[in-house]
């Protein structure tokens, strides 16, 4: 059974979104208790900067086409640049900004990416 690229974006999209939600779900009270009312700021905001790189990611993996192994490994790569590139940028700005609590930022940015990974190699994948 075939699917269709808006299809499998979509799945992709609504995972992402429900991983980042839980992450926010299980984090919050942790994150406010431990570093304060704005950390929560700082939390949602780093999830949000990995929520948004994956997701320009995922696009990316099924808007570029790659008949072969060679070119899906390619597209592959392009994707996790890209990816990396959104995180670098949008967090350094963002952490850089003086409106966001730092490390809570920073902790969150990371967690999200690597709890968004899987979902991108899967999409990669098949």
């Amino acid at each position: 059974m075939t699917t269709s690229r808006s299809g499998r974006y979509a799945r992709f999209l609504g995972a992402a979104v429900a991983i980042v939600a839980g992450l926010g779900a299980i984090g919050w009270l942790p994150t406010r208790r431990l570093a304060g009312e704005g950390a929560v700021v700082a939390m949602a905001a780093g999830c949000g900067i990995s929520l948004l790189s994956a997701a320009l990611a995922g696009w990316l993996l099924i808007v570029v086409p790659a008949d072969t192994p060679e070119g899906r490994m390619q597209r592959g790569f392009l994707a996790m640049v890209v990816r990396l590139a959104v995180v670098v940028v949008l967090g350094t700005a963002a952490a850089l900004s003086g409106e966001l609590a730092r490390q809570p930022l920073l902790f969150w940015i990371g967690v999200a990416y690597v709890a968004l990974l899987p979902l991108e190699v899967k999409l990669a994948i098949l």
